[in-house]
């Protein structure tokens, strides 16, 4: 591939409550090293630099309160790359935008669009099925990866594919609808019945093509990315956008532009993916020591199995983690706060999160 032919758009705006108390509003989720020792941040980046050409073709939308931990992490990554919104506005005016600035340099270029914040067991399938992808995009299509479900997952969109005889000669599927997160019933149908694929926010398109899209079906972003354009001519993008950023509607790119196309293509594929959910999630992905035990943490166990214990304190002197006839648990100690749950109840964190919001905010 010609370099500045394919570039990616990472979204680095997610706050990863989830993962508190080692995730915090300035320390979001995808700036955690969750699943090896390296964040999934710069894990997402470095998939994607072989097919791209190098560090200027990767651009990161992230917000404000993240931009200086983001540009410390990835330090190969040119200044005018890391795209700074000043307000949370969903998926479709980050992509829109972050789409309009790439197709500056070329219109025709395909981008890979991807959270920054999940799993890939096996990064080769994963480049396999982005090659099958682009070939696609290159086509017009807009496509995106659909992840062939391993379970009745409730939690995960879906998207339904047309009968395979019709299915693109580029390799890509065709999808009949989107479906969002089904009860256990439905789900357990649709894994059966194999027409269906989890949604797992990957996208790949042509510049030109997806701001087509927002131009017919959200006109008020097209109009603010037009202005801008208009900024960036003169130098003042950084200006206009911190002024008028906030004033597009915040709508997830699902809504605004993929469910209203006529086509979309999908490349079902399957590469060890996990959107990495949960501290359970988190133990699954992780080496394990004796007795299943994980995490980053020094630990002595003693008939203890299954535990996740992980150290995200920041003085760097560790502590020694005892543990003595208890199993199945999550421990996660930082500077100033420790959590301790059940793996089974690792969503639970949320209750965590809406108890702090009323006593302990400075804790968020």
């Amino acid at each position: 591939m010609v370099a500045g032919d394919v570039g990616a758009v990472i979204l680095a705006g997610g706050s990863g409550t989830r993962f508190w108390p080692a995730s915090r509003a300035a320390r979001p989720k995808q700036l955690l090293p969750l699943t090896s020792e390296v964040p999934l941040l710069l894990e997402t980046a470095e998939r994607v630099l072989p097919i791209v050409g190098g560090w200027p073709g990767i651009f990161v939308a992230g917000g404000r309160r993240t931009e200086e931990a983001t540009r410390a992490l990835l330090a190969n990554l040119p200044s005018a790359n890391l795209l700074v919104e000043p307000a949370a506005r969903n998926t479709a005016p980050c992509i829109a935008w972050a789409t309009a600035v790439a197709a500056r340099q070329n219109p025709d270029r395909v981008l890979i669009v991807l959270p920054s914040d999940h799993h890939v067991g096996d990064v080769p399938g994963f480049r396999r099925a982005l090659s099958t992808a682009i070939d696609a995009a290159r086509g017009g299509d807009i496509v995106t990866i659909g992840i062939r479900p391993t379970r009745p997952e409730t939690g995960f969109g879906y998207i339904e594919l047309i009968d395979s005889a019709e299915a693109d000669p580029r390799g890509a599927r065709i999808a009949q609808r989107f479906v969002e997160k089904p009860d256990v019933k439905t789900a357990e149908a649709f894994v059966a019945g194999g027409r269906h694929v989890w949604n797992a926010g990957m996208f790949i398109f042509r510049a030109r093509d997806m701001l087509d899209a927002v131009r017919r079906h959200l006109p008020d972003v097209a109009a603010m990315l037009d202005r801008f354009d208009e900024a960036a001519r003169s130098g003042n993008e950084k200006e206009a956008v911190e002024s008028f950023f906030s004033q597009m509607p915040s709508v997830s790119i699902d809504v605004g532009v993929m469910e209203k196309l006529d086509r979309i293509a999908v490349v079902p594929a399957d590469f060890g993916w996990s959107d990495v959910g949960s501290w359970q999630a988190a133990w699954e992905l992780a080496s394990k020591r004796s007795a299943d035990n994980a995490g980053s943490a020094d630990l002595l166990a003693v008939d203890a199995a299954r535990n996740h214990v992980v150290d995200a304190t920041t003085t760097g002197r560790k502590k020694l983690v005892a543990m003595v006839g208890v199993s199945d648990l999550v421990l996660v100690e930082t500077d100033d706060a420790v959590l301790v749950v059940p793996r089974e109840r690792a969503q639970d964190v949320r209750l965590v999160i809406e108890e702090l919001k009323k006593h302990r905010p400075d804790l968020l």
